[in-house]
């Protein structure tokens, strides 16, 4: 396969640029030697993975970034809420494990809706089963199951179905 001068050398340019923030937010420094250090990474660690990721999804990005968002609200509410439950008498725990359906099989948006709920606090997902099509849940403290599926279908699923282009019932 015959690649142009900029996909030879940023193969993923979206991993590029996290790995060069990323570098930039760890050395907590925008001296030239970080920044240099952050561009020799953002161009070596993608070019090392290309054989591992040939091909990275389409994606789109307006309703990822609406996500990223929403998700990264649940995590600080939910932080509130774990430390307030935990703080709290343990009697008002009310630890559940209930399943929550899955519209569709595509591999992208599943693994994407389990690690989504993991890092949630209060909630752990135990597995995707894809022959049953459905995700096992843990939630430290919940009071109606069928609210929080209709949360987690709305709130993760359904915006990565969008994020992805897939409809119900979709395999990739």
């Amino acid at each position: 396969m015959q690649y142009s001068f900029f996909q030879r050398w940023f193969p993923h340019p979206f991993v590029s640029v996290l790995v060069g923030v990323s570098w930039i937010m760890l050395a907590q420094s925008l001296e030239v030697g970080s920044l240099v250090m952050a561009l020799i990474l953002a161009i070596a660690i993608p070019r090392l993975i290309r054989p591992f990721v040939e091909r990275t999804p389409d994606i789109h990005w307006l309703p990822s970034f609406k996500l990223f968002l929403v998700v990264l609200w649940d995590i600080v509410i939910s932080n509130l809420r774990v430390a307030k439950l935990v703080l709290g008498p343990t009697d008002k725990l009310q630890p559940k494990w209930f399943r929550v359906p899955l519209e569709t099989k595509h591999e992208q948006v599943n693994t994407l809706l389990a690690m989504i709920i993991t890092t949630t606090p209060g909630t752990v997902t135990a597995g995707i089963d894809q022959d049953r099509g459905d995700i096992l849940v843990h939630a430290l403290s919940t009071e109606d199951v069928d609210e929080e599926i209709r949360l987690i279908k709305m709130r993760y699923e359904k915006p990565l179905m969008e994020i992805f282009d897939v409809q119900t019932g979709d395999i990739a």
